[in-house]
């Protein structure tokens, strides 16, 4: 890249990462409740971070942002890994899942496992992870005939968003990688997880968004080019509808909560990307990430998974700088999060100088070992 464009893509990279972090957290401590007793505490729309309850302050993410974080981890060890003389392997994400897996069931980390993420304590903590997510991991780490350790899709039938709200990295990779391989590839990583064709093609729809956000596209633009790779899959008709009836809705109708509704509630994969891509698309403009934000959390249903997904968008699009101040200081995790991001653009563009099979050798492949 240019210097110009990379210090660009180096935002979109932060943009993207932080936001959904930010629009996780605001979302998170409404995800149960109905959009009427939302609108009574908060008829401006949720627009600041509020408390949990359960041990969860203002800011505090979710399984959404962990589950984001450990694919960004996987991906560049999926880059390290290629020293090998190996392909850029998807499955290396799993291995990252699985990593995951232990800040759900242990109470810290246990001293057995590898690089610098699954050592951050804080990560070490239940925030309603998704069922379907924690019963594939469980048993991929089973191994046997039936279910191989990694790289196989869950044995599932399930569409639910779990694999959706995690895979936004796939696209800030950058475009050497083509947006096609990218799709097929965010899929398979939504399909470790969840089985069912709308878990994974949502998935893949809104990694190619991203990608082509990276790229320079508008968020039109990136929609269109996104449902035309879409489209070519069997199994397309869900989310296409979906996104399609969120462009309509989106030049159509009020930018209120009870247009959020008539997309449905975000808790399976089409419809956590449909309000986010409506909430991002009826608030475009950089000054309106806030407005966004709010409009995408505030409704009964996954408010934190469709706030997490806007965040992805809109921090791509608009870079970091667009973030809302008064959230970004103090969202969970900020400096791990932000350090994940700077990892990921420093081994996609000077990776050479980190590693590599004849050399160097840093300490970059203890912090990411290519596995």
């Amino acid at each position: 890249m240019k210097r110009q464009d990379e210090e660009t893509w180096r935002a979109r990279v932060r943009g993207c990462l932080l936001g959904g972090a930010i629009g996780d957290a605001l979302g998170g401590p409404v995800e149960f409740e109905d959009s009427r007793s939302i609108l009574a505490k908060h008829p401006e729309l949720v627009r600041t971070f509020v408390d949990g309850g359960a041990g969860w302050p203002p800011g505090t993410i979710t399984d959404d942002t962990q589950m984001t974080l450990f694919t960004a981890e996987g991906l560049i060890r999926a880059s390290v890994r290629t020293d090998r003389g190996l392909g850029f392997t998807v499955a290396v994400v799993q291995h990252a899942y699985d990593r995951w897996l232990d800040t759900q069931t242990m109470s810290g980390p246990s001293g057995e496992r590898d690089g610098w993420l699954q050592g951050e304590h804080w990560l070490y903590a239940r925030r309603a992870p998704g069922n379907t997510c924690l019963h594939a991991l469980t048993e991929a780490r089973k191994g046997g005939d039936r279910i191989p350790q990694f790289g196989a899709p869950a044995v599932n039938d399930s569409k639910g968003c779990g694999g959706v709200m995690r895979v936004a990295p796939f696209g800030l990779l950058p475009a050497v990688y083509p947006t096609e391989w990218v799709f097929d590839s965010a899929a398979a990583a939504a399909g470790y997880t969840h089985g069912h064709p709308t878990g994974k093609l949502a998935a893949g729809a809104l990694a190619a968004i991203v990608h082509e956000l990276c790229a320079g596209a508008g968020l039109d633009e990136a929609l269109t080019r996104a449902i035309s790779i879409l489209v070519q899959h069997d199994g397309h008709d869900e989310t296409s509808a979906a996104l399609t009836f969120a462009r309509h809705l989106a030049a159509t109708a009020p930018a209120n909560p009870v247009t959020v509704e008539r997309l449905g509630g975000g808790w399976i994969a089409e419809e956590a990307l449909a309000i986010a891509v409506y909430a991002a698309l009826a608030y475009p403009e950089p000054g309106q990430f806030l407005d966004a934000l709010a409009l995408a959390v505030t409704h009964s249903g996954d408010s934190d998974s469709t706030g997490a997904i806007c965040g992805n968008l809109l921090g791509t699009l608009h870079g970091e700088t667009a973030l809302p101040a008064e959230l970004v200081f103090t969202v969970e995790g900020r400096p791990a999060i932000l350090q994940l991001a700077d990892d990921f653009a420093l081994e996609f563009t000077e990776g050479a100088r980190l590693h590599g099979d004849w050399g160097p050798f840093t300490a970059w492949t203890t912090r990411y070992p290519g596995w």
